[in-house]
């Protein structure tokens, strides 16, 4: 029997957070040069909470979390949004965005490997090769860049640590009944992540206002408001529609978004092995997205 089509909602979703998050990674140096990595997050985090819990209020959504999902809340938030976010930043300082995109976007190998072990989960062929092509592109941009990794130790196993926060995370995300909390449930992820980020900012940042220019704070209130809150509640809504692996894998498309507007902004580079990573990576979503056809009868 073919596989069903992805909802079309879940496509054109895709296409927002792919804009969204891919762009968001070439404009991070902009804001980290200037601001401190702690105030800069908290700074984005604020932002991004006020958006979602004034959209959800706005929406006549109820604020209050049912008791028995606060456990599955805090370590969603802490692994989908804390550290996911401390580490991305680090990683963006230490290596090339697009290189640290594609690394934190190991996030679909990670669910892969956790999900086999821990939950019995089993993968059809078509998801088999998918991953594996997910791996290969993520296997071509990492290659050449030992050099660069083993120079920057740190940019690299943040990115990874990322990835496998973010797996983490969309595992107990995907595995929860939320009870219909809409977008109050992100909102309250994001809003979770904001004291030990905001603490950071007081022991490692002195938790004063830096003397940074008008540029660099647009960007980072920007970042805030519009990659964090309404991509990462494009991203929830699309967890909800697909499948987990396939939801994973849909998000190798945004580190193709990320490598071409670094290629663009920060005059990365663009060679035969990005052209055979990015081949990769639409094969592999094309396989966990696309429904086979169907066999003709006989």
């Amino acid at each position: 029997m073919a596989s069903a089509a992805p909802p079309l909602r879940a496509i054109a979703l895709l296409g927002l957070l792919m804009l969204l998050w891919g762009t968001n990674w070439s404009i991070f140096r902009i804001a980290l040069d200037e601001i401190p990595l702690w105030t800069f997050r908290s700074v984005t985090i604020v932002c991004a909470a006020t958006l979602l819990f004034a959209v959800a209020l706005a929406r006549g959504e109820r604020m209050a979390v049912p008791r028995h999902l606060w456990g599955p809340l805090l370590i969603a938030s802490l692994m989908n949004l804390t550290i996911w976010n401390v580490a991305t930043a680090v990683a963006v300082m230490h290596i090339p965005s697009g290189h640290a995109a594609m690394l934190a976007y190991t996030m679909p190998l990670w669910t892969a490997l956790l999900s086999s072990l821990f939950l019995g989960v089993r993968f059809s062929a078509r998801m088999g090769v998918a991953l594996a092509l997910g791996a290969a592109s993520v296997a071509l941009l990492m290659g050449p860049n030992f050099a660069i990794y083993a120079g920057a130790p740190i940019g690299m196993l943040a990115g990874l640590g990322a990835g496998l926060a973010w797996a983490i995370g969309t595992i107990v995300v995907k595995r929860t009944d939320w009870s219909d909390m809409g977008l109050t449930f992100t909102a309250w992820q994001v809003a979770l992540s904001a004291p030990p980020i905001l603490l950071g900012a007081v022991l490692f940042d002195g938790g004063g206002i830096p003397d940074a220019s008008w540029l660099a704070w647009g960007t980072t209130i920007y970042i805030g408001l519009v990659p964090m809150a309404i991509g990462t509640a494009t991203w929830f809504a699309i967890v909800g529609l697909l499948p987990m692996q396939a939801a994973a894998l849909s998000s190798v498309a945004v580190p193709m978004v990320a490598m071409a507007s670094g290629i663009l902004v920060h005059r990365e580079p663009l060679g035969p092995v990005q052209i055979a990573a990015i081949a990769c990576a639409v094969a592999a979503l094309w396989l966990a997205l696309m429904p086979a056809r169907a066999a003709k009868p006989a």
